[in-house]
């Protein structure tokens, strides 16, 4: 039988001298992990104040501490909040608070970012002095015990990256963690002799529970990346001999960027696993490095879910399964099967793109202390993801965007997901971002963000020879940058982007109304016709 525990699991590795855990030189087997975990969760259990919130933060770059105070929280009966080191400031100090951390685990490199912040009754530890050295040595003894958690017992806060607002912190039980990881492991037959590569951060959900969870579940070795890095990692991947890796908005992109070697194949990665590197993308990654992409939907809540399935069509993400349907969020009626044309366009997007829905049972376990925001999701007892899908005749789904990513050209819903895979097709571009921005008279004019090499003209032409591109999709804007704006999860910037628009300080060529061609966008252009 299947622990049901991360507790459980985590002491599954006592005994194990195997290699378990790879971080730049330092190496510790399975034991040494059940047995830093024990140390941990005897020290937490010393340092909580009594009647405190069983919660610790970890602000940590991808450590071995990170994974080792993951797991003495399972043991402790306890939670990690995962604290994100590129928030600042007041937001930094809302995020500890918000979580009602007694404890903050930390290093040396992060406590500028502490300095000064109001954070009344918040230890901190600093896992590279000699404080944090003396108080686990007194517990070098600990023996992992497992025997008190339960599946239901709380174990992850883990902040969503919203477009607006303060972030949202996310529960995730033990169980829901466990049984996540043996799902993966079932699905991707994950053994112990494989390593998975984390290189996405372990603060966000993605790391812990697409990487660190079915690695732990199968007992396979993890190997750490402090921040990922597109130049490091194929050597990171030889050196440990990395089988598996997740990843989540451009990382593929960066990866791709990277200059093409001989020994591009030379390792023994044999999958990806995530979401938003595009069919395009992916496709590009197989054929240079031979690692097949798996692109999967999940909403981070764990409320929805769409595993790819042979015979899903190019550009669907798969099936809908048991509970998932497509509705209008304005009268909750579910939105009609999308039609095609010859050429693969959308035909009646206006009427069938619509907000993914779960009836289902789904895992979705609330959020910490907002109500209001778990009201929004759960609504007439069912799971609402925020996310805009369509269905075609088959049950097979489409990712449109997020409900802010609606663009309505001349009464027309369009999918920005739908452009954007067109306008990565562009031979120049290493990253695309597609989005509405006001019309002058009503609705939305469709923009596009181009990370890479553009030329106008050609642009134009390579639009004219896309067959599934509508007559309302081509981008009366395009933004070009030298980088595309990424949050610290690599997803790109679209909240940013909306709301800069063509006022910005980089190159921007439009079309204007009636003609064909891309020309630069001057002062005089944003004045006139162009400006909202």
């Amino acid at each position: 039988m299947e622990p049901t525990t991360v507790a459980a699991l985590v002491a599954a590795g006592w005994g194990e001298h195997r290699p378990g855990l790879w971080c730049e030189d330092r190496v510790l087997s399975h034991h040494e992990v059940a047995a830093g975990a024990a140390a941990r969760a005897a020290l937490l259990a010393g340092l909580l104040p009594p009647g405190a919130v069983p919660h610790v933060g970890v602000l940590l770059d991808n450590t071995e501490e990170f994974p080792l105070w993951l797991a003495a929280a399972a043991l402790a009966r306890a939670a990690v909040a995962g604290i994100n080191p590129t928030r600042r400031g007041p937001g930094l100090a809302r995020d500890i608070r918000h979580t009602e951390c007694p404890l903050l685990v930390t290093e040396r490199a992060h406590l500028p970012l502490l300095a000064g912040l109001d954070l009344p009754g918040v230890r901190i530890l600093v896992t590279d002095d000699e404080e944090y050295a003396a108080l686990l040595a007194a517990h070098a003894g600990a023996v992992p015990d497992p025997s008190r958690a339960r599946p239901a017992d709380r174990l992850l806060l883990y902040f969503t990256s919203g477009s607006t607002g303060a972030p949202k912190a996310a529960l995730c039980s033990q169980g829901r963690l466990a049984a996540a990881g043996h799902a993966l492991v079932r699905q991707f037959g994950v053994r112990a002799d494989d390593v998975h590569y984390v290189c996405m951060p372990m603060f966000h959900g993605n790391a812990v529970i697409a990487d660190w969870a079915p690695a732990l579940a199968a007992g396979a070795g993890v190997a750490l990346r402090r921040r990922f890095s597109a130049s490091a990692f194929l050597s990171d991947v030889r050196r440990y001999r990395a089988t598996y890796f997740t990843y989540v908005g451009r990382a593929v992109q960066y990866l791709l960027a990277t200059e093409p070697r001989p020994d591009d194949r030379d390792h023994r990665l044999r999958l990806g696993f995530g979401t938003e590197a595009g069919a395009v993308h992916a496709a590009a990654f197989e054929r240079r490095f031979g690692v097949r992409l798996v692109e999967g939907y999940g909403s981070s809540e764990g409320g929805a879910a769409i595993q790819w399935a042979p015979g899903t069509p190019a550009g669907a993400v798969g099936p809908a399964g048991p509970g998932l349907v497509v509705l209008d969020p304005v009268t909750g009626r579910e939105c009609p099967r999308a039609v095609f044309d010859g050429a693969g366009r959308l035909c009646n997007g206006d009427e069938a793109i619509g907000e993914l829905v779960n009836r289902g049972p789904n895992a979705f376990e609330g959020y910490w202390r907002n109500p209001g925001a778990e009201a929004e999701r759960r609504r007439g007892g069912a799971y609402w993801t925020g996310d805009l899908f369509y269905r075609d005749a088959d049950g097979h789904l489409y990712f449109a965007g997020r409900t802010d990513d609606r663009i309505r050209v001349d009464g027309e819903m369009l999918a920005a997901a739908v452009i954007e895979n067109i306008v990565a097709r562009y031979p120049g571009a290493d990253a695309v971002a597609v989005y509405g921005v006001p019309d002058p008279v009503t609705g939305d004019q469709v923009m596009a963000t181009v990370a890479g090499t553009f030329d106008p003209a050609d642009f134009a032409a390579f639009l004219r020879a896309q067959p599934d591109l509508g007559t309302k999709m081509a981008p009366r804007f395009v933004r070009v940058v030298e980088r595309m704006p990424v949050t610290a999860t690599n997803k790109i910037e679209r909240a940013r982007l909306r709301r800069e628009g063509f006022c910005c300080g980089d190159p921007v060529w439009w079309r204007p109304p009636g003609e064909p061609d891309y020309r630069r966008l001057t002062a005089e252009d944003v004045d006139g016709e162009a400006a909202p």
